[in-house]
């Protein structure tokens, strides 16, 4: 008997299971791979938390893993003494189906280890989560989210005291703590909601971080004259049933917009998304109401964010008349553009500023640093890493954050937040498009001249999805492979060095000289081309895919495309050979 149909065995016979737990489980009886998949392995508890499918099983989400990784944490927590248990925590939850549940269940483990919990009183986003963190000065924190994934998915990410995500380090400690609990039915006997928050313990928070957050917000807008002469801006924007909705509408009216249209198939929240097929800003399809809205009304930006409200989509009108979906790249560079030359003429550019993005994101923010005398460092994807160097050269160093992005369409500006801000980031690009009006230009324009100025950029990331145990195997021993072979390059593909992230060196291939590389380990592949062109290959973190990224760049953007197409056909045949 396999190790899944043990654990399936006791889930559908141990009266400590709920009885919904226990149909649920019955229903698959006869589906030898579906008990694999729901047993095989405990649900990770990694650098993003936990994120999985709904469902009964070890290797699900459920009241079970996630009374888990709460008791993980508040173990960790208790262990560092009183003062951190009397600090707390903040726990916030999205749209999805069972956030508020698993939101509570967390309060109440917390309560019962004696840690005083700070609850939302509603649902609000990650950064707002992040925000309250810092604000209430808690030891750490939850936010019961999936981000952008299909309905049937839910997680739990945890947060440190900067308000960050846990960095590798202190997740694995976590991590261990939680694979120490062996025996999941009697974590759901801790104190219930009602003596939880009979104690001193408990404490909601809602109106009143609203009120100080978008104050903190309203700190970091550059232009706000340009918004009042182009008030009337037509800005269609859609939450995606998500916790945008509030925080979103708020920020564009304080600073001053007056025509904001909510597409309202979309405005209410719903943890089953069912006018999208996922609920993701990368996706056009996603944005197909809010620019049917837009095209009918004539608007001149598109805004969407994901149901956390950490990732921002944008669609932008032409001067054609046309709506043009901006890749997670080309917005980050527009803000990074607008940020940076809107403060040096400003004059509130300081010395010693500092841009952040990632490894996989586009090469040309090398290009605009450069022109702003600004430094730019480049981490691993996660922004757990760019809040590390936040805290690192900001928070405690003599630099000067300015903004940072990855180009999954994450964006932040301020301090106050340690995680992606689609509110902040909704905010900016409003503002954004108001000073292009006020020269006539519209975003799309703004984004030709940087192109024009720094270089055309062609770039693509692909994913290859290979879902449960099987999927999982195959992403693995592809990596291994890739790894192995890694000074062979791809065949026909003109590669001059490889960084490998897992073992930390950058190798030449014409000579095999090696330098090292001063990040935290991960299993990623960088393969540098002529110029800055490159690609790249890495798991995902919080998803069942393989992820291939390209950049190609040049003056002439037609031969970028094509150039760009024969590398991925290269690339992409070379590893679906080796999954």
């Amino acid at each position: 008997m396999t190790l899944a149909q043990e654990r399936y065995n006791r889930w559908i016979t141990d009266p400590a299971f709920d009885e919904s737990t226990r149909t649920e489980l019955l229903g698959v009886a006869q589906d030898e791979k579906e008990i694999e998949d729901r047993f095989y392995m405990d649900l990770e508890f990694g650098t993003a938390g936990l994120r999985g499918v709904l469902g009964a099983g070890t290797n699900r989400m459920n009241p079970y893993t996630v009374a888990r990784a709460s008791e993980g944490f508040a173990r960790f927590l208790a262990s560092q003494g009183e003062v951190t248990k009397a600090r707390g925590v903040a726990i916030s939850y999205d749209s999805r189906l069972f956030s508020r549940e698993f939101a509570v269940l967390s309060a109440r483990i917390f309560v019962t280890h004696g840690i005083k919990v700070y609850l939302s009183d509603e649902l609000r986003p990650v950064p707002m989560l992040s925000f309250a963190i810092r604000h209430f000065r808690t030891a750490g924190g939850v936010m019961i989210t999936a981000s952008h994934n299909p309905a049937k998915y839910n997680g739990y990410k945890a947060y440190g005291e900067d308000g960050g995500q846990l960095p590798p380090e202190a997740a694995t400690v976590v991590s261990d703590v939680m694979n120490s609990i062996e025996d999941f039915p009697p974590l759901l006997n801790c104190l219930s909601e009602e003596n939880a928050r009979a104690t001193s313990l408990w404490q909601d928070f809602g109106e009143d971080l609203d009120a100080v957050y978008t104050t903190m917000l309203e700190k970091l807008a550059i232009n706000l004259e340009a918004v009042q002469r182009h008030r009337d801006l037509k800005i269609v924007y859609t939450p995606l049933h998500g916790a945008g909705n509030k925080p979103v509408r708020r920020i564009l009216s304080q600073i001053g917009f007056t025509n904001i249209l909510v597409v309202p198939e979309q405005e209410l929240p719903d943890g089953r998304f069912p006018t999208v097929a996922f609920p993701n800003p990368e996706e056009r399809s996603a944005l197909a109401m809010a620019i049917e809205l837009a095209q009918k009304e004539g608007a001149d930006l598109v805004i969407a964010t994901d149901p956390d409200a950490d990732r921002t989509g944008v669609c932008v009108r032409t001067r054609t008349g046309d709506y043009q979906v901006l890749s997670g790249n080309q917005i980050g560079l527009l803000l990074m553009e607008y940020i940076l030359s809107a403060k040096q003429k400003s004059g509130t550019l300081q010395d010693q500023s500092f841009v952040v993005s990632t490894i996989v994101s586009t090469k040309l923010t090398k290009r605009i640093a450069e022109a702003y005398g600004v430094t730019l460092f480049e981490c691993l994807t996660g922004f757990k890493f760019i809040a590390e160097l936040i805290k690192q050269h900001d928070e405690f160093g003599p630099m000067h954050y300015q903004f940072g992005f990855e180009e999954s369409f994450g964006y932040l500006a301020g301090t106050d937040v340690r995680d992606k801000d689609a509110v902040v980031a909704s905010m900016l690009i409003g503002e954004m498009a108001a000073a292009a009006a006020d020269e006539g230009k519209t975003l799309y324009d703004l984004l030709q001249e940087i192109f024009q100025r720094y270089g055309y950029a062609a770039e693509k990331t692909i994913s290859i999805t290979l879902e449960g145990k099987e999927g999982i195997a195959k992403i693995k021993s592809g990596m291994a492979y890739l790894r192995e072979n890694k000074l062979q390059g791809v065949p026909g593909v003109p590669v001059r060095a490889v960084r490998d992230y897992k073992t930390l060196d950058r190798i030449v291939l014409t000579d095999g000289s090696s330098t090292p590389i001063d990040m935290t380990p991960s299993d990623v592949l960088l393969f540098e081309l002529d110029g800055i062109d490159w690609f790249c290959i890495r798991p995902s973190g919080t998803e069942p895919k393989i992820k291939i990224y390209f950049g190609i760049y040049g003056e002439d953007q037609a031969q970028n495309e094509a150039t760009l197409n024969q590398l991925r056909k290269q690339v992409e045949g070379y590893l679906r050979q080796h999954l």
